[in-house]
């Protein structure tokens, strides 16, 4: 099992790397204004967009070879025993044992069926990056999807900048082809970037992961509130600082127990 994820993994990475040299070699060789700059001895462009590009692809590895947040070890060990301690038990529901890695879950976590283990705080597995997007790694997959944005918008407007007008439809497909077809890919990938980007954006403004915006009402901390309430939202201000700009693990079940009302 391990091999094929590592196979699976290695392809998706090798596919993605592959296709984004190609479009970008496309984009270089191609009557473009790349093309154009290079040939006028103006180079900063050029190499501004290769620098966007290259950015991007290690950006990519890093997310989908970093740790999202694997729990390895159970979490109510040590000095987290105290902490639970000082937590009213009335507040918060008990932390479950998962079924599969028989790991002691701290809240927010979930066991990811792929990549077989239990990670903190945990958001989605994406197919795209073969890895889960989890507390360790979600702000990074975020950056990386808008320098990804970025670098797809300027090849949109690279590669419609080097379409050639011709006499003929057969002529104009076959001058234009390479770059028609790399105009397709880029914008396919630029509307599900588009996406993506702008309800990560939105969920992280809410406090709110996709497992629970989805899942909201089969989840045992946040079945008993209604779909505008939810216990981690500090607002958007401090969601997005929290997000971006805290670093160390946060502990949710005291954040649940302070913003819970006694009735629940």
């Amino acid at each position: 099992m391990g091999q094929n994820m590592f196979r699976t993994g290695f392809l998706v990475r090798a596919t993605h790397t592959l296709l984004t040299w190609v479009i970008t070699l496309i984009l270089f060789l191609h009557n473009t204004d790349l093309r154009r700059c290079e040939e006028q001895g103006e180079l900063l462009l050029p190499l501004l967009f290769f620098l966007l590009v290259a950015l991007s692809v290690l950006l990519y590895f890093a997310v989908s070879l970093m740790d999202p947040g694997f729990i390895l070890t159970d979490s109510v060990k040590g000095s987290n025993e105290e902490m639970e301690s000082m937590i009213p038990q009335s507040l918060t529901p008990r932390l479950r044992r998962c079924g599969y890695c028989l790991l002691q879950q701290p809240m927010r976590a979930k066991h990811c069926q792929t990549c077989k283990r239990c990670v903190r705080r945990f958001d989605h597995h994406c197919p795209w990056i073969e890895n889960c997007v989890g507390e360790r790694n979600h702000r990074w997959f975020i950056v990386y999807l808008l320098v990804q944005l970025l670098a797809l918008l300027w090849a949109l407007h690279i590669a419609l900048s080097g379409i050639t007008p011709t006499l003929t439809w057969e002529q104009w497909f076959r001058v234009n082809g390479f770059l028609l077809a790399a105009l397709g890919v880029v914008g396919v990938f630029s509307m599900v970037v588009v996406l993506l980007l702008g309800c990560h954006l939105y969920l992280v403004s809410i406090s709110c992961t996709t497992w629970e915006f989805m899942s909201r009402h089969r989840i045992s901390y946040l079945k008993n509130f209604s779909d505008e309430e939810n216990p981690f939202d500090r607002g958007v201000i401090c969601n997005l600082w929290d997000f971006f700009c805290v670093c160390s693990t946060v502990v949710w079940e005291k954040m649940y127990a302070r913003n819970t009302p006694n009735s629940v």
